[in-house]
C-alpha cells in the first residue's frame, strides 16, 4: 500500500478588531478569525482579558473592522451613513440589506457573519 503525503491545511489569517494595539506585555489581542467561507468567528475575550465592546467604536473603528474582515469596498457605506458602534448594534437585517445601498451578497454576509454576532456578543457581555 502506498501512502501519499497529504498537504496540511493552513490556518486562515486573523482579522484584528478596531483599535487592537499590543498590550503592555507585548501580546496582541485575539480579535476575530477568518473562516474559509468568508465568515468570521468572533472571539469573546481578548488576550488581555477585556471584552471588545463595539458600543464604544467610532465610525472609523466600524469602517476599519469591515475593511479588515475583507469588505473593503462595502466599508465605505458605513462611513457614508456615519454608522458608529452603537448604531451598528441597533441595525436590523433590513437596515443592512437596504439602508446601506450595497450589493445583496456582501450585505447578507455582513449581517449574518458580522453584525448579528457582534450584537449577540454585546448582549451576552452586558447581561453578565
Amino acid at each position: 500500500m502506498l501512502l501519499m503525503d497529504v498537504p496540511s491545511r493552513e490556518e486562515p489569517p486573523s482579522v484584528k478588531m478596531p483599535n487592537d494595539v499590543p498590550a503592555a506585555d507585548g501580546k496582541e489581542p485575539a480579535g476575530v478569525e477568518n473562516k474559509t467561507n468568508g465568515s468570521v468567528e468572533n472571539k469573546t475575550v481578548e488576550e488581555n482579558g477585556q471584552f471588545p465592546d463595539p458600543a464604544e467604536w467610532a465610525v472609523t473603528d466600524v469602517v476599519d473592522y469591515f475593511k479588515a474582515a475583507g469588505f473593503e469596498e462595502q466599508a465605505g457605506a458605513f462611513q457614508d451613513q456615519e454608522i458608529d458602534g452603537k448604531s451598528l448594534l441597533l441595525m436590523t437585517r433590513n437596515d443592512v440589506l437596504t439602508g446601506l445601498s450595497i450589493k445583496l451578497g456582501p450585505a447578507l454576509k455582513i449581517y449574518e457573519y458580522h453584525v448579528k454576532p457582534l450584537q449577540t456578543q454585546h448582549l451576552k457581555s452586558n447581561a453578565a
